[in-house]
Formats: structure tokens, C-alpha cells, sequence
């Protein structure tokens, strides 16, 4: 007999995936070329030079057992070692091997890090907008997620529905700064006054709760802003990383668990991550991918092409008469749609070959997503069939 929940999940398919699917659908009719294409959050820089001369070297000079066997279950030794050099390098904490899981992507690390602090009936906070992918996280290991309300006028986080909402049964908030979908960077404030509140009820209730802070956008932040890193405010916090953004690799699907290292049970945390594989299949994260990367580990593709189509977008939506957080990472931006089915509006965009998310799946109804890591020119050559929209359908 098959599994009923996942047959009712074929019913509920992810909206991004199926407007993705419909955009290449009308691409093989009209050029995709003609099709603006903002669905899929697919990196659309190129990987760097030096990512791919480390895979030729490693290739041509490297034991093939090495570069193709299995990883130890932990990831390999000497790729944990240079993850936890770079982070202790960039933010100051004395992380080392002992404290870094390789993990297949973001997405891998998330499924550790919820396994590792979570049981069936726990509670899992997120803030409002949200990964959509987080229902499925967070659903299917037992525990539950709740979602905090947005507060839509900065998209930082509800405090007031936070507090409300942050009851006993919580094991773990999840936070995802930058943030997919609004582009919003958490400030310092908005984390400080968080991870109080988490010490706070932790002493209250009498177990920990820990931050789960996903953080794959971590690199692409904007206007001269430094990266913060959400560990230095919480002891226990889990950082669950991805390559696909900073390096363009979404489909080499590598990163990693770091926890804490003042997290008093951080190293028992990483080897029971291990244990955690036996169970997901999350295991063992390609070894040329690992040893590659561990080779550019503090580089990035070169992300300011984000930056350019941000501020095209942002002013041209302004000029239109969008109501939009000016985001401050990531490759999204997440305006306010101009009637209040926001379904309604994208599916009226549709007609005009420009594909955008409704923010209903994000948990912002009214909103849309647009994902703007495309070509420049192709944003600029967008701008026309937006103002032919807004002005046939809304004025």
C-alpha cells in the first residue's frame, strides 16, 4: 500500500517548480529569450574560474579512489579543517573540524540540523515570508512548523506574535537571513532582541531551544553591508550553509553543519550527525566537490550582477507604484501586488510572458516573489512588458 501522505503531497506541488515548468513550456513557443522568467531561484553567474581549475587539477593529479570513493560520514577531514579555519577567520569564533558536518546542500544540513534538536510533536517556529520547502522540512521528521505572521512593514520579525507563539513545545526557531522571499538582511537589533527572547524562554521552560540559522545566501548582501554571522549572538545555534549561491553550485549540492562551538554538546552534535545519515541518506556529499571547494573556500562567483538588477528592479517597481521592502541580499524582491488576490495578479502577468510567484506559498498573501538572478539585459528588456501590464490592467 503506498503512503498516503505523500500521494496527498502530489496534490500540492510546489508553485515555484510548476511556474519554472511553465516557463520553459512557453519558451520552446516563443524563444525563451522572450519569456521574464523570474520563477526559480537557479544561480545565473558563472562559477569561478579558479572552482573549475581546482576540479582539472585535482582531477588530473589525484588517486581516482580519493576523488570518487566515498567521504568519510563525518565529510572529509581536511575540507572540515578549512571550513572551520574560514569561519573562525571571517567571524571570530573558534570553530574547528570537530564542530563542521559536509552535508549535500543546504537542504541536507537542514535535514540534520531539525533531526538533531527535534522529535515527533515538537515545535518548530519560522517567520513569515518563508521558504515554502520548510512545510515539507520540518512536517516529515514529526515535529511541526508554526509560522510567525509577517510584519510587512520591514519584513524583519513579529515580535508581538513571536512571544505569542513561542510556547514550551518549541525545540527550535528557524530563521533564513538574507531571506528568501523578501531580501530582507536581519539587522543586529532584530537578532539581538531574538536570541535574548530564546535565552529567556529556554531558562523558563527548561530546555534549551535552539536557532537553526539557514544561511545560503550568506555572501550576497548589498550596499557595502558586512556579513553577520547569527552564531555570534546565540550560543546555540546551528548554521546550516550552502555553496549553491556564493559559487554557483546548486547542482553540485554541498555544504554543511556548523554548530556553535559554545554550544556545550556541539561535537556530540556533529557525530550524531553521522548517525542522522543513516536514516535521510544525506550522507557522504561528493569527494572531488568537497576537496574543490575546500580549495576556493573564501571565494565567491562574481555576485554583482544581483546588486545591478536589485536596483533596476526596485526603481522601476517604484516608478510603477509598487509598495516594496527595498531588499538588502539574496536575488529576490518581494513586492506588495496591486490588487489583493496576489494569485490573481500573476496569473494576469502571465499573459504578458512575465512569470512571477504569488507570495500566498510564502505565507504573505498579497504579495509576489520575483526571482531576479537572470542576465541584465534581460531585466532591462522586462521593464516595457511590466509598465504594459501595470497600465492595462490597473489603470
Amino acid at each position: 500500500m503506498l503512503v498516503q501522505k505523500y500521494m496527498d503531497m502530489l496534490s500540492a506541488k510546489s508553485v515555484i517548480r510548476q511556474l519554472s515548468e511553465f516557463a520553459t513550456a512557453r519558451g520552446q513557443e516563443i524563444g525563451y529569450g522572450n519569456v521574464f522568467d523570474y520563477s526559480l531561484g537557479n544561480p545565473s553567474v558563472p562559477v569561478p574560474q579558479a572552482f573549475t581549475d581546482a576540479c582539472m587539477e585535482l582531477l588530473a593529479t589525484q588517486d581516482t579512489g580519493k576523488l570518487h570513493g566515498y567521504s568519510p560520514s563525518l565529510g572529509i577531514t581536511s575540507v572540515r579543517e578549512a571550513v572551520a579555519a574560514s569561519l573562525e577567520r571571517r567571524f571570530g569564533l573558534p570553530y574547528r573540524k570537530e564542530h563542521i558536518f559536509m552535508a549535500s546542500g543546504a537542504a541536507g544540513a537542514l535535514a540534520h540540523a531539525l533531526r538533531l534538536v527535534t522529535e515527533p510533536g515538537d515545535e518548530v517556529l519560522t517567520f513569515a515570508p518563508y521558504f515554502p520547502e520548510y512545510g515539507p522540512y520540518v512536517n516529515l521528521t514529526g515535529a511541526e512548523l508554526k509560522v510567525v505572521p509577517p510584519d510587512t512593514a520591514a519584513f524583519q520579525v513579529n515580535f508581538g506574535k513571536f512571544q505569542e507563539m513561542l510556547g514550551p513545545k518549541v525545540m527550535a526557531v528557524l530563521i533564513n537571513t538574507p531571506n528568501n522571499p523578501s531580501g530582507v538582511v536581519y539587522s543586529a537589533d532584530t537578532l539581538q532582541r531574538l536570541t535574548d527572547i530564546l535565552r529567556e524562554k529556554s531558562a523558563l521552560y527548561g530546555h534549551n531551544i535552539y536557532l537553526i540559522s539557514d544561511e545560503p545566501y550568506r555572501e550576497i548582501v548589498f550596499d557595502g553591508a558586512e556579513v553577520t554571522c547569527v552564531s555570534e549572538f546565540y550560543d546555540n545555534t546551528i548554521m546550516c550553509y550552502s555553496f549553491s549561491k556564493s559559487l554557483s553550485l546548486p547542482g553540485e549540492r554541498i555544504g554543511y553543519v556548523a554548530v556553535n562551538p559554545r554550544c556545550p554538546d556541539a561535537e556530540t552534535m556533529v557525530n550524531m550527525c553521522g548517525q542522522i545519515s543513516r536514516g535521510t541518506g544525506h550522507n557522504c556529499p561528493p569527494s572531488l566537490i568537497q576537496l574543490a571547494v575546500a580549495r576556493v573556500i573564501d571565494q565567491t562567483a562574481d555576485l554583482s550582477v544581483y546588486e545591478r538588477n536589485r536596483n533596476l528592479l526596485y526603481t522601476a517597481l517604484q516608478e510603477l507604484g509598487f509598495t516594496c521592502v527595498k531588499p538588502g541580499g539574496t536575488f529576490y524582491i518581494f513586492p506588495k501586488a496591486l490588487e489583493e488576490d496576489a494569485k490573481a495578479f500573476c496569473q494576469k502577468a502571465l499573459q504578458y510572458d512575465l512569470v512571477l510567484v504569488p507570495g500566498d506559498t510564502f505565507g504573505a498573501p498579497g504579495y509576489f516573489r520575483m526571482a531576479y538572478c537572470i542576465d541584465t539585459e534581460k531585466v532591462e528588456r522586462s521593464l516595457p512588458a511590466f509598465r504594459k501590464f501595470v497600465e492595462a490592467e490597473y489603470h
